[in-house]
């Protein structure tokens, strides 16, 4: 997983309530069997809308996606932010996400970032005005910066050890390598193992 330390970039207003995971990645689209390729797909049905934000060429690129709360809810599909991740995106800015999709964007290096609904009022009406309205994630400090102002965000300190550090669960595994290599090397060879596992 790519480490995740600061975003700086064109802000994408997505100005929606209760985003849910079938409208991110609808469920025609997941027969795939890989984890990218879905970026195309994000957003599908409301794409067919020409005014949707997503059809907005001024906001080709944008890094960072400031949406309405709730998002992400609905069923706990990984596709979601693969689709997210895959269409470019590298922080979502709400009020609130549902608790698995939160997870899952973390396991993928996708930064959940929860500010308060006046800010994300204040930045979805400057980035709707404004397309090329930019602003920067800095998850050290912890603080998101648009216009002039500076707001703090709290994440639980595991979820930023492995942003910073690009973890993912095998890669959380893979920190104990020597002990785990350890272990098979003393344990009875009558109990199963896992040496040369690839």
């Amino acid at each position: 997983m790519e480490k995740f330390t600061r975003v700086s970039g064109k802000v994408l207003p997505l100005n929606r309530a209760d985003v849910d995971t079938d409208q991110i990645i609808p469920a025609k689209h997941l027969k795939r069997i890989e984890r990218t390729g879905f970026g195309p797909f994000a957003f599908g049905a409301w794409r067919e809308d020409p005014s949707f934000v997503l059809n907005d060429h001024r906001y080709d690129g944008a890094p960072i996606l400031v949406t309405g709360p709730n998002f992400g809810c609905g069923s706990s599909r990984e596709h979601a932010p693969w689709a997210l991740r895959d269409m470019g995106l590298k922080a979502i800015i709400a009020p609130s996400f549902a608790d698995i999709f939160r997870n899952n964007c973390a396991k993928v290096g996708l930064l959940t970032v929860v500010l308060p609904q006046e800010d994300i009022d204040r930045m979805v009406a400057r980035a709707e005005d404004a397309p090329g309205f930019a602003a920067e994630v800095d998850l050290e400090s912890q603080t998101v910066t648009f216009g002039g102002e500076r707001r703090h965000f709290d994440i639980a300190p595991f979820v930023k050890h492995c942003l910073l550090n690009g973890l993912d669960d095998i890669g959380l595994t893979l920190e104990h390598a020597g002990e785990i290599t350890a272990y098979e090397q003393t344990r009875r060879d009558t109990l199963p193992s896992t040496a040369g596992i690839a």
